[in-house]
């Protein structure tokens, strides 16, 4: 029997959040919603070099593509060790697309299979979190 750890359960409980308020905002302009692509990446070279090589490599072929509404990648964060915080990846990166048809055609791309040829011997562990995310509310942009 599979038994969730805390930190498994606060992983669903966002995700569920996160596509519950995707499912229950309007669409954007185009009739989309846009879309959260999260990839959580453990390597097998956990090292402090491994993962600055791994962030530059998915600078390199994954950012600035057709569709992308924001870009981010980065390596875990060694000092915040709240109880509920996941520690076994290496790696996240966070693409925003404008919606699910920018993210297939992401997946599809040369750049993306270029990514992935390179790099999937690097890989212990892929995790991958998808989300539709709320249209923004008036007033609740970032101060």
């Amino acid at each position: 029997m599979n038994i969730l750890r805390p930190r498994d359960l606060v992983a669903v409980a966002a995700s569920l959040a996160a596509l519950l308020a995707g499912v229950a905002a309007p669409a954007a302009e185009g009739g989309e919603r846009q879309l959260s692509h999260s990839v959580m990446f453990t390597l097998k070279d956990r090292s402090p070099a491994g993962r600055d090589n791994f962030v530059g490599s998915c600078e390199k072929y994954l950012a600035g593509h057709r569709g992308t509404v924001s870009f981010a990648v980065g390596t875990i964060a060694e000092d915040v060790t709240e109880p509920a915080s996941d520690r076994e990846f290496d790696v996240a990166l966070l693409v925003v697309f404008e919606d699910k048809g920018k993210l297939a055609e992401y997946l599809k791309s040369e750049r993306h299979a270029q990514f992935v040829a390179e790099n999937r011997a690097k890989f212990a562990k892929v995790r991958v979190f998808d989300a539709y995310l709320p249209a923004p509310k008036p007033g609740t942009a970032a101060r």
